[in-house]
């Protein structure tokens, strides 16, 4: 029996919970780490990609913010569920892109599953921590809770390639806002499967858009997007973060750099505070 044509993937980027292809008919190649070895083609995307995307973002919002505190933690639960049973895959992924040992690759893997759970918690709990009754002095109820402020545009840090990418994305989707990730160029293929995942669970299309491609050459259009609402630069350099600050200045976007990789305030910050009076007795 001859040997089999081995059947390589097409990775493709993720927009409105469906993967397409890139307008632009661009790709670029990913080795094996440390190694000159062929490992996946991944596409490039364009300006024109990032604006369906946005589109995507911003319909898929709708339906997200209107889901209850306790079925968005069912969902983020449910692309735990859907991970651990990729388990193996990512671990592969880690392995072959960072280089890093099993064991390391495999801890990796679990702490990113744990922190979509952790996360999963936070959405029925973030408005009691931050919102609540004020204390007025007349004839009135006065309540204040934190909402999303909309779309958000994200970068993904290069290692630790997955859970960098929970840590980056999961606060954002937490707090009711819609995502578009530019994914790792360097490491990209955790992302690529994690947009699998997503597209099997039960996150609303649109709510999570992921591209890949040259984060440095999509940056300067998502800052200057006017229909993006905030973006979380952390794993970005200092002359980038300071090209994007200027740019974002065109609608007064939202800019988020945080030292802290896990924490509840990496959801308020991408979330505004309403103010509700109302008269006692009617």
């Amino acid at each position: 029996m001859s040997d089999r044509i081995e059947v390589l993937k097409t990775n493709k980027l993720f927009i409105n919970g469906a993967f397409v292809r890139s307008e632009s008919g661009r790709s670029y190649r990913v080795n094996k780490a440390n190694s000159k070895t062929f490992l996946a083609n991944l596409a490039l995307a364009s300006r024109k990609d990032l604006r369906e995307a946005v589109l995507a973002a911003k319909n898929g919002l709708i339906k997200w913010q209107s889901a209850t505190a306790f079925n968005k933690s069912q969902i983020l639960y449910r692309i735990a569920e859907i991970m651990e049973g990729r388990r193996e895959q990512f671990v592969e992924e880690i392995i072959a892109l960072e280089g890093l040992p099993k064991k390391s690759a495999d801890l990796q893997v679990s702490q990113a599953i744990d922190l979509w759970i952790w996360y999963a918690g936070w959405t029925d709990k973030i408005s009691v921590i931050a919102g609540g009754e004020n204390p007025i002095n007349g004839p009135f109820y006065n309540f204040t809770s934190p909402e999303p402020i909309g779309v958000v545009g994200a970068f993904a840090p290069d290692a630790p390639s997955l859970l960098g990418l929970v840590e980056t994305l999961a606060p954002i989707i937490a707090s009711g806002n819609s995502a578009l990730l530019i994914a790792s160029q360097r490491y990209p293929l955790s992302a690529v499967t994690m947009s699998e995942v997503f597209a099997t669970s039960d996150v609303p299309a649109g709510v999570i858009n992921i591209l890949t491609g040259n984060q440095k050459e999509l940056a300067p259009w998502l800052a200057s997007h006017m229909e993006i609402s905030g973006m979380d630069i952390t794993s970005l350099d200092k002359k980038s973060e300071i090209e994007i600050r200027k740019a974002a200045t065109s609608n007064l976007k939202r800019i988020g750099n945080f030292d802290t990789k896990v924490s509840p305030e990496r959801i308020l910050a991408f979330m505004d505070y309403k103010t509700i009076w109302h008269p006692i007795g009617i």
